[in-house]
This record gives C-alpha cells, sequence and structure tokens, in this order.
C-alpha cells in the first residue's frame, strides 16, 4: 500500500473526537496531541508528571486536558481508568521506555516489559468499555531483536539485556494488538487495534539508558540517521486517522523504515504468531489481574 505522499496537513476533522495519549509530554506524544487537537479533537495527555504535561498542553492550540498515569504502576492505571467517564474514540498507547538499566515497576515486573506492555496492557483493558473507535499501540522495529519467553517475562533467570528486553517489550506491543483484535471480532465490538513505529526519531527517549556511553552512541545516531519528533509521529497519526483494516502495522517508507512517510509495513513471523499472542495475553491477565471485559462489550453491541 503506497501512502508516500501523505502527511498529517492532511488529517480530517476531529471534531467531537476525544483521545487520550499516554506519553504525551514530549517526542512523538506530544506531535501527535498537537495535530489531533489542531483539528478539533479534544486531546487528553496521560502523562506521569502532571506539571510537564501543563507545560506540553499549554504548547497546544485547542481543546486540552492533562491527567496523572503512571504505567509502571497499576494502582496508577487503574486510577485513571476509574476517574473516566463517557466515549473515548481513540486511545493512543504512546509512552514507553528504551533501554534503561536493569529495574523494576512498583509491581515487581521488569521495567520495560512492566511499562511498554503491561501497563498498557491494563489500560486498554479497562477503558475498552468507553472506547469506540480504534486503538492504536506504539511499537518498534526492535521488535525484531525481541523474543517473548513465556517462562521469563520480567528477566528473573536470564542474564538482563536491557536491548533485548527493548525488543520483548515492543514484540509484545504487536502481539497485543494481534490478540485484542481476535477479541474484539469475537465480541463483535466494530472497534479496531492497530500498531505504528516512528522508525528513528531523535526524542528524550533514547536518553535515559543510565550509562554515558550508550547515551552518547544514541545522541551520534540521533544526528546523523534520525528524523526529527514531528515526522516520527507521521506514522502514529496515519494510523491514528485512515480507514484501515484491524491489526495494521504503519511505519516510515524509507530504507529499513528508519525514516519517511507512512506505510503499512510488515513484522517478524513471530509478531504475527497468533497461539504465541494468546498464550502471552493470558500471562498479561495473570500478571496484572485486569481481564478482557467482554460482557461489557457485548453489551455495549445491544444498546
Amino acid at each position: 500500500m503506497t501512502t508516500s505522499s501523505w502527511t498529517s496537513a492532511q488529517l480530517n476533522s476531529f471534531d467531537g473526537k476525544t483521545v487520550v495519549i499516554t506519553g504525551a509530554n514530549s517526542g512523538i506524544g506530544l506531535v501527535t496531541a498537537r495535530e489531533l487537537a489542531r483539528v478539533g479533537a479534544r486531546v487528553v495527555l496521560a502523562v506521569r508528571d502532571t506539571k510537564r504535561g501543563a507545560d506540553a498542553a499549554a504548547t497546544i492550540a485547542g481543546n486540552t486536558e492533562v491527567r496523572e498515569l503512571d504505567l509502571a504502576d497499576l494502582a496508577s492505571v487503574r486510577s485513571f481508568a476509574d476517574e473516566w467517564t463517557g466515549p473515548l474514540d481513540v486511545l493512543v498507547n504512546n509512552a514507553g521506555i528504551m533501554v534503561p538499566p536493569k529495574g523494576k515497576t512498583k509491581d515487581g515486573f521488569e521495567t520495560q516489559f512492566g511499562t511498554n506492555h503491561l501497563g498498557h496492557f491494563a489500560l486498554t483493558n479497562l477503558l475498552l468499555p468507553n472506547i469506540t473507535d480504534r486503538v492504536v499501540t506504539v511499537s518498534s522495529g526492535a521488535h525484531r531483536q525481541g523474543t517473548i519467553k513465556l517462562d521469563d517475562l520480567n528477566w528473573e533467570t536470564r542474564d538482563y539485556n536491557r536491548a533485548r528486553a527493548y525488543g520483548q517489550s515492543k514484540l509484545a506491543n504487536l502481539l497485543f494488538s494481534l490478540e485484542l483484535q481476535r477479541r474484539l471480532d469475537e465480541a463483535g465490538s466494530p472497534v479496531r487495534a492497530h500498531n505504528s513505529h516512528p522508525g528513528w526519531a531523535a526524542t528524550n527517549l533514547q536518553s535515559h539508558s543510565g550509562n554515558r556511553i550508550v547515551n552518547g552512541l544514541m545522541a551520534i545516531g540521533n544526528k546523523l540517521l534520525a528524523q526529527d519528533a514531528e515526522a516520527g509521529a507521521q506514522p502514529t497519526l496515519y494510523a491514528v486517522s485512515q480507514d484501515l483494516p484491524g491489526v495494521s502495522y504503519v511505519g516510515p517508507d524509507g530504507p529499513f523504515e528508519m525514516r519517511g512517510k507512512p506505510k503499512l509495513v510488515g513484522r517478524t513471523r513471530e509478531a504475527g504468531d497468533v497461539e504465541l499472542a494468546k498464550k502471552l495475553w493470558t500471562a498479561s491477565e495473570e500478571l496484572t489481574g485486569v481481564q478482557f471485559p467482554v460482557d461489557a462489550i457485548r453489551g455495549a453491541q445491544h444498546k
């Protein structure tokens, strides 16, 4: 599918629509928020630091709101969902962390898996009864370096490798959307689940490794190879706005998908493994205590 001419300048009106974007206070999340607000959306910036979120919202022309959300804390995720009322057209699971030192979330999960996957897994399922259009989860080309170890998702028995742990979390993002779409279809829901990835975009995501050498190499890569956050947000904006079949994956059209205009892109065989997606979903339910709200969704279809 050729989309090489598309940019967010072509976004249709989002008047009357509500969009929640996690991690919207900087980088591609902020660009996504700004562009959707520009075309009339009510944009909720779901952020860990509400002061930074408010500063970011002040740079956006349009209807914005800032709410606290810490994806590394399931209590915060539940609080955000509990306080949500009314319909939600689009959820953008954008927030993430990349190659930090080994650590744990407040609930004891490996930091990248817990934040990038489990936090969004819980948030999406808790908000699903309110979602009317689609869920877009930001993955990464790094999913190609990841693999799912169902017996050690939190790196308790393996030697920790921060890059592979990041790859696992981004692979989990793709498998999550795959199984989410299957469950939505089975429940008769019109909601669609998509993924996007920004290629190599120069944002502050690459500056929190806790290692000066890694940070330095990433900074060099940002200068030589990366596109800016504006360009990096285009695949997400395309996935949010265009009429795409479920489980579409949008990334840049340039060499190695590192930069360029948005187009539908491929994924690894493991990322398309339906049975693995089911098993990961079950494991994620057990870890978070959050389940797919099938009764609420089926009930909504019969109203």
